[in-house]
């Protein structure tokens, strides 16, 4: 049987479409992925995210520790920085790829995917040997909250009453409200300036109810998450990363300090840099209005060269696209084909990004 997170009952209520994601039943939409989508590009809207697990890292170790684990690099990192990476298998596979908040000097709040939480709460107790650190999984205790689009802050701060302004990307804070501590961050999934939040369950219910009596923003499910998403170049783990895509197959390596001392996956990362990868990941924008689908196979001169990994029909620029991981052969502006049922269509390889972030600065 699937987990349901805080709100499921709200969802119900509002008649979402739910159907399993991450070991989850969630909401896929409200009304319709086009019209939550829109709401999100150019007003506001709200995601339950209570899936995503959580896990504390704290202890003597624990900056040591996290550094040991993760592709970036958080040495004397400032308080409430957040940082994005990868955890890795020897052989430079992903394990997942999270998020670290920085809460205080060897405590740290990491951020998983929900379908990751039990195989990763395993692999980072298996890493933690020799290491002077406690791990606490938080992720049942955590609900948390996506305020998403061009009028989240104030949306933040009129219905919520959150002071936020003052947060820059990729920053956090902690807050007091209700008689609980709260984590506010700004980081965002969807290519548009954005907020989290984490709170006990109970308070994210109330979190909830207050911003949709407000009427100034719309409850989005996955299926637009996804979409916006997608057209930013933002990979999911499971399609764009997976323990046989690397982060440099998936051209993340900016994301994978080299010049660390040591991680997990490092020297197989530097291999992969140094001679190359045999496939990674590109764009591919259709001639036609057919829609690629994850699995579908590419081709070039009729030999099939990849599979698709994402594709849509985006909504914000109207075209059909995909990322596919592909010969490394293949450069931009090449043309290959792709197998959408018994026909094939033109296409070109361009890059992932198929609309531009509008993320705060």
């Amino acid at each position: 049987m699937n987990k349901r997170t805080c709100l499921y009952e709200r969802h119900c209520q509002a008649g979402a479409l739910i159907q399993p994601f991450g070991g989850f039943d969630m909401p896929i939409q409200y009304t319709s992925i086009i019209d939550e989508h829109n709401a999100v590009r150019q007003h506001c809207g709200v995601f339950d995210v209570s899936h995503m697990g959580e896990i504390i890292v704290t202890g003597p170790d624990a900056e040591k520790y996290v550094n040991h684990i993760f592709t970036n690099d958080i040495t004397d990192a400032p308080i409430h920085k957040i940082y994005y990476g990868m955890m890795l298998y020897p052989d430079g596979g992903t394990v997942d790829d999270l998020l670290v908040y920085k809460m205080a000097p060897n405590h740290f709040f990491i951020v998983i995917n929900a379908a990751n939480i039990d195989k990763d709460d395993a692999w980072m107790r298996e890493q933690a040997q020799g290491f002077d650190v406690t791990l606490d999984n938080k992720s049942d205790y955590y609900g948390q909250l996506a305020v998403q689009g061009p009028e989240s802050p104030s949306v933040m701060e009129e219905v919520l009453k959150i002071p936020c302004s003052e947060l820059v990307f990729y920053t956090c804070k902690t807050l007091e409200i209700d008689g609980e501590e709260v984590i506010i961050s700004r980081t965002g999934y969807t290519g548009e300036d954005g907020f989290e939040i984490y709170g006990s369950t109970g308070f994210i219910v109330k979190q909830w109810d207050q911003l949709m009596a407000s009427h100034r923003c719309v409850p989005c499910g996955l299926g637009c998450r996804d979409t916006l998403r997608f057209e930013v170049g933002l990979p999911l783990y499971g399609d764009e990363l997976s323990k046989d895509i690397s982060p440099i197959m998936a051209g993340l390596s900016m994301f994978c300090k080299l010049d660390k001392p040591e991680f997990i996956g490092k020297e197989a990362l530097v291999e992969q840099k140094t001679n190359g990868v045999t496939q990674r990941l590109r764009g591919i924008e259709l001639d036609d209005k057919a829609v690629p689908r994850h699995g579908y196979t590419v081709l070039k001169d009729g030999k099939p060269v990849g599979v698709v990994t994402t594709g849509y029909r985006l909504i914000s620029v109207d075209k059909s696209c995909a990322v596919a991981l592909v010969d490394a052969s293949l450069k931009l502006g090449d043309r290959v084909e792709v197998q959408i049922r018994r026909k094939t269509f033109h296409g070109t390889i361009v890059k992932k990004k198929f609309y531009d972030k509008h993320y705060h600065k």
